[in-house]
């Protein structure tokens, strides 16, 4: 790119640790050098958090829109019509309210072309929820209602260390078992596999898939998902040339260290994988949500009212967000400019000074 790479950023729910954790993730004035950071909430609200947790030579640029982002500052677009009421650990209509209006205007400024990567801060998920202008359990479900048809997301949260893709995402335990189809796994592994190599830049991804019973359901005695179900769609995958395992039972994939072994994993449900991502990456996981049309990334915890305002946020997982969009936008514009014209294929015939070009329809 001629410009270096811009984050657009949402503050979440403002009563959160939203602006703590983007403050003291971008304290650091070497941010600037590798992205330009573009923010998407309250200039008073920016300022308060400034004062109170920011480095003293911290400073932001307020601007109208993203279209005029400078390169070399922290940005802020302005999204408030007037100053929102501050109540720390409180989520109000009003923080709900803003939440969303600030994830609009980003993804209206990426569909423009003047932010290149988006970082969402957290969102309390019942707040922000309206029947008539959120009508949506989370991030992931809205950005990809919002990307078109084409979009499919899945959700992946991962850190240096290890990668889980989730087969169901928001959904009660009571209905998870309904939600494990044979199409819903090979669908879940091939998009996998695909944003691996697109967005991860793993050549052969090795991945695993999570067991839904007990001990694999016991050769059915706990369940008879994993014969029915979830065996015969990994053989499918394999037949389509993936490298994928499983089903494998997930208190010894996990405790046997077995996971080292896989590029990424695919859990049934949300705590199965969840729990032992966050006990491994600790506070430097982050969310990802792939199969959109752009690079979509977040802290993977919550608004934490509890601590909000206090100065007690840790900001790492904010922080490993917004690295990761970035290589993660990287590693997608090379794959693209690779896939865009590769090598022809050729086939040299034995005993023959020749080569047979078989993308050419040859007749005798």
């Amino acid at each position: 790119m001629s410009r270096p790479i811009r984050v657009g950023i949402t503050h979440g729910d403002y009563n959160g640790i939203g602006y703590e954790i983007i403050v003291k993730a971008l304290g650091d004035e070497r941010i600037t050098e590798l992205c330009t950071p573009v923010i998407f909430g309250s200039k008073a609200l920016m300022t308060q958090a400034r004062t109170q947790f920011a480095p003293e030579e911290f400073r932001f640029t307020p601007i109208t829109s993203a279209a005029a982002a400078t390169d070399g500052h922290i940005n802020l677009v302005d999204i408030t019509d007037e100053d929102p009421e501050l109540q720390p650990g409180i989520p109000t209509p009003e923080s709900g309210k803003a939440a969303v209006v600030a994830l609009d205007a980003a993804i209206q400024a990426l569909q423009e072309g003047h932010i290149d990567v988006l970082v969402t801060a957290p969102i309390c998920k019942e707040n922000a929820y309206n029947d008539e202008t959120f009508p949506y359990p989370g991030h992931t479900e809205y950005l990809e209602a919002v990307s078109g048809d084409e979009a499919k997301a899945l959700m992946i949260l991962f850190s240096d260390k290890m990668r889980v893709a989730l087969l169901s995402t928001h959904l009660p335990v009571a209905e998870v078992a309904g939600a494990v189809t044979q199409e819903r796994v090979i669908d879940t592994v091939m998009r996998l596999n695909d944003t691996l190599r697109r967005d991860f830049a793993i050549d052969g991804p090795r991945i695993a898939v999570l067991a839904l019973n007990p001990h694999a359901g016991d050769g059915g005695l706990l369940g008879h998902e994993e014969q029915d179900i979830i065996t015969p769609a990994i053989e499918e995958c394999r037949r389509n040339g993936v490298l994928v395992f499983g089903p494998k039972a997930a208190d010894g994939f996990f405790g046997s260290g077995l996971w080292r072994n896989f590029d990424a994993i695919i859990a049934m449900y949300h705590d199965q994988g969840l729990i032992p991502l966050k006990m491994v990456a600790g506070s430097e996981g982050v969310n990802f949500t792939a199969g959109l049309p752009f690079i979509r990334t977040s802290p993977d915890h919550g608004t934490a009212f509890d601590i909000a305002w206090k100065g007690k946020a840790d900001e790492t997982s904010m922080r490993q967000a917004i690295y990761q969009a970035l290589d993660l936008f990287r590693n997608r514009a090379i794959f693209a400019r690779a896939s865009r014209s590769p090598l022809r294929r050729h086939y040299t015939e034995k005993g023959a000074d020749k080569t047979v070009d078989l993308t050419k329809d040859t007749e005798d």
